[in-house]
């Protein structure tokens, strides 16, 4: 666990990384709201609720990648769900759907590095222990099973059931990374996943 003063650290690097990032991504972002606009009817914004540190909700931000009308239905996507728009194939697969999660970084809901917040379904499952000690730290925007997992959509898609694939053979996976990060994370090892998640998709 990480002592107060890392953890204030850590702060300081989420909102000085956010603050020198946002000038340049907002114009990106406003293009890409437009162009999910554009390409089919809906708000360009998708919210949905997520538990964040300590078991408390909050709204997590994307941009729409699905049909606005499209019903309830899984809340894991696999590659080729008919619910996925143009627009949100493209932005899944380079994870530019991510980008409004700067605003909740800066609102302190997540930060840059760590766990990837789950539903209130999915994070119910997981054993007592393993659940409060995830919770303990901020969800994070990524983390070494994002990075593992950085195509879990085709993963998914190999499935029948890929709710159910996601349950037995990836939640226990990421449990395992979760665990690991809050048992050594570091403001070095949050800098290292950072570059590594960049080194991903930029290949």
């Amino acid at each position: 666990m990480a002592s107060t003063g890392s953890a204030i650290v850590k702060r300081a690097l989420d909102l000085g990384l956010v603050l020198a990032v946002l000038p340049l991504a907002l114009p990106l972002m406003a293009v890409i709201a437009l162009w999910v606009r554009l390409d089919s009817p809906g708000p360009a914004l998708f919210r949905q609720e997520r538990v964040g540190q300590g078991g408390r909700l909050f709204r997590i931000h994307k941009f729409r990648t699905m049909q606005a009308r499209s019903g309830p239905g899984p809340e894991v996507t696999a590659a080729g769900d008919a619910r996925i728009t143009r627009a949100g194939r493209y932005l899944r697969r380079t994870k530019l759907d991510e980008l409004p999660q700067l605003i909740d970084v800066l609102k302190g809901d997540m930060s840059l590095v760590g766990p990837r917040p789950e539903v209130p379904r999915y994070m119910a499952m997981y054993p007592q222990e393993a659940r409060q000690r995830i919770l303990s730290v901020r969800p994070g925007i990524t983390d070494r099973a994002a990075i593992e997992f950085r195509d879990e959509e085709g993963l998914l898609a190999g499935s029948d059931d890929p709710e159910a694939a996601y349950v037995q053979h990836v939640m226990p996976v990421k449990q395992a990374y979760y665990l690991d990060y809050v048992a050594r994370h570091s403001v070095a090892g949050d800098v290292r996943i950072l570059f590594d998640t960049l080194k991903v998709l930029l290949k």
